[in-house]
């Protein structure tokens, strides 16, 4: 367990061999966080500290795009909404849960996972000695250095203001690939 003082937006985990999940620690502005969370084609953002959770899904036609607050239908996740948390999983074992009440979230990956994922949770492959893995593969004991080898986005100490949102289908999907702060291809 360690504090984490970056100001900045860091990979926790992600599937380097499948691309199955991508789990992100977002730095909001005015010191909150959010976490990303990608699998199957679907994006949840939480926000515990607001209690609200937003998900998109990109399996859908431009026209049905939309922000979902609800469950998906026809999907291969599941996701439970309680009043102070929320419960996300896919079939194949990948499960985060955040509790509202005591800004705690949770990442459980099932054993089809082990060895294939990477970020600041580690290797998930039980061997100690490589949990301070960087992403070019090599190993450091330095705290400083392993955070900032897992950010995912350049930090800037001025906050950039943010455009009105779009109400078309098509310039949604811009602004959630290209203008969301949690996206990779921002």
């Amino acid at each position: 367990m360690y504090d984490l003082a970056s100001k900045c937006s860091v990979l926790l985990a992600k599937d380097f061999v499948h691309n199955a999940f991508t789990v992100i620690l977002n730095e909001e502005t005015r010191n909150s966080r959010s976490l990303y969370v990608e699998m199957n084609q679907t994006v949840i953002s939480i926000y515990p500290r607001l209690k609200i959770s937003k998900m998109y899904n990109f399996s859908f036609t431009e026209e049905n795009c939309q922000i979902l607050d609800q469950s998906l239908e026809n999907s291969t996740m599941n996701s439970r909404r309680g009043t102070n948390k929320i419960e996300i999983s896919d079939h194949k074992g990948v499960s985060v849960s955040c509790d509202f009440q005591y800004d705690l979230c949770t990442v459980i990956l099932a054993g089809w996972y082990h060895g294939v994922s990477a970020g600041l949770f580690g290797t998930n492959d039980n061997e100690a000695g490589n949990e301070w893995m960087v992403p070019n593969g090599s190993l450091t004991d330095n705290m400083q250095e392993f955070t900032h080898s897992w950010q995912v986005n350049k930090c800037s100490l001025v906050p950039k203001k943010e455009k009105p949102c779009p109400i078309t289908a098509k310039q949604n999907i811009c602004k959630v690939f290209f203008e969301e702060p949690h996206s990779l291809l921002r």
